[in-house]
């Protein structure tokens, strides 16, 4: 599945972007956007790197984050968004980015900023993340995540269980990078 919704692959009005993959865990933010900046010769941004420690050991001891809890972490993010975009930057983020009123957060400019969202079913990413190791998030934390989940209206949306080559593919030339 590879499909736009609404508007979100308008031009820059400069010429720094910020893509940013969004999806619940497992989906293959990482994955997708380490190669992705590589491609581009961008930098790539983890945003699991953008936790303060009190989430990551929450995550650790299998609870989900709350919105208190993920407010400083967006807060962070969208530091890191401005700064790009003040020095003229382009960037791969990888961050969940779940709900609309995290989105609205980290929209700095929609002309530059862009969303991608990498969609699966639950039983698909949990049998991915069934696989994964050393990763704190746990598998027992998806059912949270797909449960605040809103799925985004403004998005590039692509089927999170295809191979990463073909999403990055898509994404580029959805975006004209």
């Amino acid at each position: 599945m590879l499909q736009q919704v609404g508007d979100n692959s308008s031009q820059p009005s400069s010429d720094s972007m910020i893509v940013i993959l969004m999806g619940v865990a497992g989906s293959g933010k990482t994955t997708v956007g380490g190669r992705l900046a590589k491609e581009l010769d961008w930098q790539f941004y983890d945003g699991d790197q953008f936790h303060p420690p009190t989430n990551i050991a929450k995550m650790r001891r299998g609870e989900p984050l709350d919105d208190a809890d993920r407010a400083g972490w967006l807060m962070a993010l969208r530091n890191l968004i401005d700064t790009l975009i003040a020095a003229g930057k382009s960037g791969v983020i990888a961050c969940s980015a779940l709900k609309q009123v995290y989105r609205e957060q980290l929209l700095a400019n929609d002309r530059i900023v862009k969303f991608v969202y990498l969609k699966g079913s639950y039983e698909a990413i949990h049998k991915r993340m069934a696989t994964r190791q050393g990763h704190y998030f746990k598998t027992e934390l998806l059912a949270s995540q797909f449960a605040v989940l809103e799925e985004p209206t403004n998005a590039i949306v692509v089927d999170a269980l295809l191979p990463a080559s073909e999403t990055v593919t898509f994404i580029r030339r959805t975006l004209a990078i």
